[in-house]
Formats: structure tokens, sequence, C-alpha cells
């Protein structure tokens, strides 16, 4: 097992991942402290090829951690839209204003760890790669390689500390950050999750799961339990312009901070639903004729038959009231502990309605937004394009169907103010 930094260092040499933020093994130079932390908060939960774009672009943007501790949140958060984890953003702007003020990045795990928003690994992995401090850095990658290395059949994540524990013992002094990338290039392009190229890693001969036939099966991760279901409402309001009404959500809570529709609160779906009336089959027209417009949109009377509120999802005071909602169709998404799913309902701008405190008109594809509310938005632009079109011809009948058996078992009742 002592071989293996010198075998595992001599192949990085020959075949490292040419990225953005890293600087070129054996260069004698070290990687840039800045794009290191920038990339490795950006990689977390996120693949290479998602965030290689990303990175370049916000790098133009702010080419220095005082250039990003200058730039206003709410730019920062717009940037990062579709990145997704949004408390990132805001720890990766709290954490590049201390930063600037220190005038340096700490070159410690301790110091790094003192940051905003920067925990044990990402601590290591920018004490090791940006000042070669002997930090053991344990990603995903570097963990499977541990488990099949060493044979550790104990299931993920109470594994973490044994697997932290074997590296350590091996981790070499000198190039310590050129090891740890190394590591993580072999298991994103060797040991990968599934069928592992064992005939082409140079660590071959020193693991102790392809000796026993068991590299397949490792490591062992504990079953997870099923995602909770949770349903809500979006509201999708367009002005003659084709723009549609935003507002920027609350900074703490899901999504913090970041552009969104107005919506109905996203409840449990073991709980009394939560939906507009008229949440159906795209295109059919709700219960609730043009009721009157009120909340921060105005106010207004006439002949209504009834009042509709559209409330928060955040549980706060009433947006807009505005009647002849129409279903757009449902949409899905999957969060890290629950999945969504979101009833889109579009409607025109009523006579005399008037955009709210925090609320803004934005053409959709100009909205920068995460990624369940640009879903949100692209099911309401299709149907307003195409009005009586349903989402999806091959899925729609069953879900829509589901979708107005919902409505019409519930009675829609705004969030609590």
């Amino acid at each position: 097992m002592s071989a293996i930094p010198k075998v595992l260092l001599r192949w990085y040499d020959r075949h490292a991942r040419t990225l953005p933020w890293r600087a070129p093994p054996k260069s004698q130079a070290r990687a840039d402290p800045y794009r290191v932390w920038l990339s490795e908060v950006m990689l977390q939960q996120t693949t290479v090829a998602t965030v290689r774009p990303r990175y370049e672009a916000f790098l133009a943007r702010w080419p220095s951690v005082d250039a990003l501790a200058d730039a206003p949140l709410d730019d920062v958060l717009s940037e990062w839209a579709g990145l997704g984890y949004y408390a990132r953003a805001r720890n990766l702007h709290k954490c590049a204003v201390e930063v600037a003020a220190l005038r340096r990045f700490p070159d410690t795990e301790e110091g790094l760890r003192a940051l905003p928003g920067v925990g044990d690994y990402t601590a290591a992995a920018i004490a090791a790669i940006a000042f070669d401090r002997r930090a053991v850095v344990m990603d995903g990658n570097v963990e499977r390689v541990a488990a099949r290395l060493f044979a550790i059949a104990t299931p993920l994540p109470k594994a973490k500390p044994e697997l932290k524990a074997a590296m350590s013992a091996l981790w070499p002094v000198k190039r310590s950050g050129d090891f740890a990338q190394a590591l993580m290039d072999l298991g994103a392009g060797v040991c990968t999750p599934r069928a592992p190229n064992c005939l082409l890693c140079p660590l071959s001969e020193h693991c102790e799961a392809r000796a026993t036939g068991v590299a397949e099966t490792l490591p062992v991760k504990a079953m997870k339990a099923a995602k909770p279901l949770r349903r809500g409402v979006a509201y999708a309001l367009v002005n003659e312009r084709g723009e549609i009404l935003f507002e920027r959500r609350p900074e703490k809570g899901l999504l913090g901070g970041m552009l969104g529709l107005p919506g109905a609160a996203w409840v449990e779906a073991s709980t009394p639903e939560h939906r507009h009336p008229g949440a159906g089959a795209a295109g059919t027209r709700g219960p609730s004729p043009a009721p009157a417009i009120r909340g921060a949109g105005g106010s207004g009377d006439g002949p209504r038959a009834r009042d509709f509120v559209a409330p928060r999802d955040d549980g706060g005071a009433c947006v807009f009231g505005v009647g002849d909602w129409r279903p757009a169709g449902t949409v899905t998404h999957t969060f890290t502990h629950f999945q969504l799913e979101l009833d889109v309902m579009t409607a025109r701008t009523p006579k005399g309605f008037r955009a709210g405190p925090g609320q803004q008109w934005i053409a959709p594809e100009k909205a920068r937004l995460p990624t369940v509310m640009r879903k949100a938005v692209e099911r309401a632009v299709a149907f307003t394009a195409h009005p009586g079109e349903g989402p999806e011809p091959a899925q729609a009948g069953l879900r829509e169907k589901k979708a107005a058996a919902r409505a019409a078992r519930s009675r829609f009742r705004p969030s609590p103010g």
C-alpha cells in the first residue's frame, strides 16, 4: 500500500483532466485559491459537465474574490440560477466579503472552516489543492476508490470515518493536492460506480476488492427512504407584452432570494390538498370567474361570483387576486428531501392591475430562474402560445385526470398570512 501515492501520481501526470480551475500537474504552479474555492462550491451535488460553462461565465463576470465581494447579492443569485442548492450562492457571497476583508484566503483547514459555507470537505480541498497542505480530501469519487481499494463493506454513510482513516494512512505529504485530484479523476473515469474498468486502473494490483471479485458491489449504500410527495400551485400572470409577473423569494427558506412565480404552499400529499379549484386538465376553464382585483395588485369590484386570492407559497401575505385562471398543466421536480408536483395556472392581466412591492414584469426568456420555476414558466408559456394543449400528450391524460380528481375533492384555502 505504501507504493500507492507514487503509482497514482505517475498515472495522474499522464492522464489528468484539463479543467479550468486546475493548475497542470508538475507545473510547479499552485492553483488560485479563489478558483479552487469557487469550483468546489459549484461542484457540490453538481456534475463537472454542468459546472464547467457556468464556472467560466461566473469567472468572466467576477474574476477575483474582491470583484465578487463587491457584487450585489441579487446579481450573484441570478448568475447562480439553475445550479440548485441556492444557499451555496448566498454563502459564496458572504464568504467573498469576508475573504476580501481578510485580504487573502486562510491557508489551513481550520482557518478555511471558519469561513461562511465552508465545511470539512471544502476546507480540505482548498488547503490541499491551493496550498499543498496535507489534507485528506474525501468526495464521492474518493470514497468509492477507498471502499474498493481496502474492500470496506460498511454501508455509507456510516463508513465515512473508516474510509477517511484508511486514506489518511497513505496520504502523501508532498503533492497532496495532486494526489486528491488524481483520486477524483480515477473515480470519475476508471473506478466508476458501475462497470469499473479494472484493466485500466493503475491501482489494480493493490486493490483488495478486485482481488476478491467484489469491486462492483462496493461501496455499499444504506437503503434510502422514499422521498415524500408535496404539491403546490404556481401562478403565471401574463401582461399584454408577454411578460410574466415574478417576485423575489424571502432570503430564508427553500430557493431563498431567487426569482419565482407567486404560488400556494407546497404541502405534503398526505395533508388536505392545497390547490387552485380549477387545477385540472390543461386548457380547461377553472370554476372561478373573474374575481375582484385585490391584494398587492390593487382593488376592484363589479359582478364577481367569488373572490380568489393567490397566496405566497412561503406562507406570507396574499400577493394578488385575479380571476379566470386556467390550468396549464403540472410540472414535477425532485429536491433533495422531497418530490414536488406543481400545478401551473395562467391568466391574462386584468384591466387596472398593478404589480405590488417586490414584484416585477420580466420577459420569460430573460428571467434567471431556479430549475423548478423555469419548468413552470416553460409550461405556462407553451400553454399561452397553444391554449388547450396538454403538457405531454403521451402522459398528460392520466396525470391531468388525477389533478382534476384532486381538485374536485378539495376546496382552495389560502395560506395563513
